[in-house]
């Protein structure tokens, strides 16, 4: 099994043998997005109220739909800058399904980010996130060996259930983002308390630790065309990301190109040990509205059984205020 394979399926098949085998330790990963500067908040806290204006995102990703028990991710955020506490509040939302209901995970995060004025041209946000996580699995949707009678098939109840179907923990993250008119950059580090996701408990059964997930992002603003309204700029927008998760990293490079309303880009994703896919995007910026499609095509070993994912973003914004003070908004991709 290639590496590339074990990011993007985020360990899940790991997880749920965990709870069957005697095994030591198991480590699940988080879920991701290809539009990650349309999820911004899921990417970095620390995008919480870079807009002038409050914004409603929200993101939905199937990820390798042709393979037999799907895998989807459904993320919705809300943020915006409040001069009183002199940064910006967010709060986020986010379902994460896999194997047709099979496991849930459910996570409820509130975000506060601080803007610093480091020079004229210069501002930094950091921010901290806290977040409750139920994460559920649906034990009747299972079956084991001591159910089988040879020529009657699934007869007789398992004696493998485990203690409970739910798991709650808490989960903490932290970030930061520096930028000026034409440039950004930043770096974001999840699960910072490392929380155990076992549905034993660690004393009698294994651990299932989600490792603390490392993000760095940067990019640049090249004007081709400037107008007062942003929206009817045309720029070149060159964005490189890396996430790093244990022994599991991945490398998206490409770039956005906006002319008005209309946005397209092209990212090549690939990890240390080889090349995985190609991410194309097709945007639509009206004057409160956002709408992104992202499609993934795989051309890495599992591309005859994983070959394409799909994304669509959404976002909405809700008022634009005149401050009183000086709010400086990050200039970057929307998608």
């Amino acid at each position: 099994m290639n590496v590339i394979y074990s990011v993007k399926n985020r360990i899940y098949i790991f997880i749920i043998l965990s709870i069957f085998i005697q095994v030591k330790v198991a480590l699940a990963q988080d879920p991701e997005f290809s539009q990650f500067y349309a999820s911004p908040v899921y990417t970095n806290p620390a995008f919480a109220g870079t807009s002038n204006v409050g914004r409603v995102v929200t993101n939905i990703r199937s990820q390798w739909p042709n393979i037999a028990g799907s895998l989807r991710t459904f993320s919705a955020s809300y943020d915006e800058n409040y001069e009183a506490i002199n940064g910006g509040l967010g709060l986020m939302a986010t379902v994460d399904e896999a194997g047709s209901g099979l496991l849930q995970t459910l996570s409820l995060a509130g975000i506060y980010s601080y803007q610093i004025i480091l020079t004229r041209r210069l501002t930094m946000r950091l921010a901290v996130q806290g977040s409750i996580t139920q994460k559920s699995i649906d034990f009747g949707k299972l079956t084991f060996y001591d159910q089988i009678i040879l020529e009657r098939g699934f007869v007789n109840a398992t004696s493998q259930m485990p203690p409970t179907n739910n798991v709650f923990y808490a989960n903490f993250a932290a970030g930061a983002v520096i930028y000026s008119s034409h440039f950004y950059g930043g770096f974001a580090v999840h699960n910072l308390t490392e929380p155990n996701q076992a549905f034993y408990s660690t004393k009698n059964g294994p651990e299932s630790i989600i490792p603390m997930r490392y993000t760095g992002h940067a990019g640049l603003v090249i004007p081709i065309f400037e107008s007062k309204d942003e929206k009817r700029a045309t720029n070149l927008w060159p964005n490189v990301l890396y996430m790093q998760q244990r022994q599991f990293n991945q490398l998206n490079a490409g770039v956005y190109y906006n002319h008005g309303l209309f946005v397209i880009g092209a990212y090549y994703r690939a990890n240390s040990v080889n090349s995985d896919g190609f991410i194309t995007l097709l945007g639509l910026r009206m004057n409160k509205l956002r709408i992104g499609y992202s499609y993934d095509r795989t051309f890495s070993n599992v591309s005859s059984g994983a070959p394409d994912s799909h994304e669509v973003s959404i976002a909405f914004e809700l008022r634009k205020r005149t401050p009183r003070k000086t709010i400086r908004p990050i200039k970057c991709p929307e998608f």
